[in-house]
């Protein structure tokens, strides 16, 4: 119980020895300077934190004359002392929004709020037994100017936090896809060619999305996926991709899905924005005349369905039925483990982080 309980209903607990603390960027010298300055290549550690300890908040902001500071600028997190990150994305889709946008969106463990997303807040908690280390690092190519709390609590010494996993949160992307439809084909436009694509098995998962995969005992927490149908052609609508979920080393998924829309706990081709505690659709750029058009960022946080692994997992899922579709996809998982966890893949470049512009077909 040493955590507490995040509800109401646990509000009432007494919890003798616990200490509430702050790391956060004030000005120390009494005035309103409350912000530090990163010059562009310049990394810097927010927080230093002594154990045993548990983050329960992270609230930030952020100004650069860079427009693609979100994606540049990256959060890296160590625990316990480690010399590898469990935490590296780029910032703003740590905190819940890709392509490098900021949104107004409320779910339980992540929220942007106004105006237009500008505040940034994780009610994540992230425990520690000896020690904590928030790295921020500025990859854009003009200075930042950087706002932070990290509220967190200290416990007694001799408290033991062996039994709670450390919280773990990794960026990837594939931009593009590697669909096999035909980019010059409407499918639409040829029902024989649609219904065979239709027929199309993918009985392996061998070409999906690879959202999450790790070794290790823990559980996954969810993600957030930010897709970009780039091109008209080839890449209509990409709800028709499964989720699949190995746990384990099986296989086959213990958990197969029905479609993109499905796992993100919406349904029938959504057109338009929503957020909700568990999941949502936070960004939306289609028309009528062209209905996926654009970025689209989906969440599904498994709050109260955590899924867990004893040996590995692997969350992935489908670029369109069977892998069809030639998209940029991108997404952020989180989940819970002991350490040692599997080494992340390199990060990408910041040129390679870049969201794409534009449309192929305009």
């Amino acid at each position: 119980m040493i955590l507490g309980m995040s509800s109401l209903a646990g509000l009432p607990l007494l919890r003798p020895g616990v200490r509430r603390l702050r790391a956060s960027s004030y000005d120390p010298a009494g005035g309103n300077s409350d912000w530090w300055e990163f010059e562009p290549g310049q990394a810097r550690d927010i927080a230093t934190l002594a154990g045993p300890g548990c983050i329960k908040h992270i609230w930030m902001t952020m100004w650069s004359d860079d427009k693609f500071t979100f994606r540049k600028v990256l959060l890296r997190m160590f625990w316990d002392g480690e010399s590898t990150p469990s935490v590296e994305t780029p910032i703003g889709d740590f905190f819940g929004m890709g392509h490098s946008m900021s949104r107004n969106f409320v779910s339980l463990p992540l929220q942007m709020s106004p105006e237009n997303g500008r505040s940034f807040n994780c009610w994540f908690p992230m425990p520690f037994q000896s020690g904590a280390r928030i790295e921020v690092v500025n990859e854009a190519s003009k200075k930042l100017n950087f706002y932070f709390y990290v509220d967190y609590e200290a416990y007694p010494a001799g408290t033991n936090l062996d039994e709670y996993g450390r919280f773990h949160a990794q960026w990837r992307r594939v931009n593009p896809t590697p669909g096999w439809a035909d980019p010059r084909q409407r499918w639409e436009d040829d029902h024989d060619k649609m219904r065979a694509a239709w027929r199309t098995p993918n009985i392996t998962g061998e070409n999906n999305y690879v959202i999450l995969d790790a070794e290790g005992r823990g559980h996954y927490v969810g993600c957030h996926l930010d897709i970009d149908c780039f091109s008209r052609q080839a890449n209509d609508w990409y709800g028709e991709g499964d989720d699949m979920i190995f746990v384990d080393g099986a296989p086959w998924p213990g958990l197969h899905g029905t479609g993109t829309e499905d796992y993100f706990n919406t349904a029938f081709c959504p057109k338009q924005e929503y957020s909700a505690p568990y999941h949502g659709v936070i960004l939306y750029q289609g028309t009528d005349d062209w209905p996926w058009r654009g970025k689209n960022t989906l969440y599904r946080y498994h709050i109260e369905d955590p899924i867990f692994f004893e040996q590995s997992i692997k969350v992935t899922i489908e670029h369109g039925h069977a892998n069809k579709l030639t998209n940029d996809y991108a997404s952020t998982a989180y989940w819970y483990q002991a350490e040692p966890h599997k080494p992340f893949p390199p990060m990408l470049p910041t040129a390679e982080r870049l969201p794409r512009m534009g449309f192929a077909d305009e």
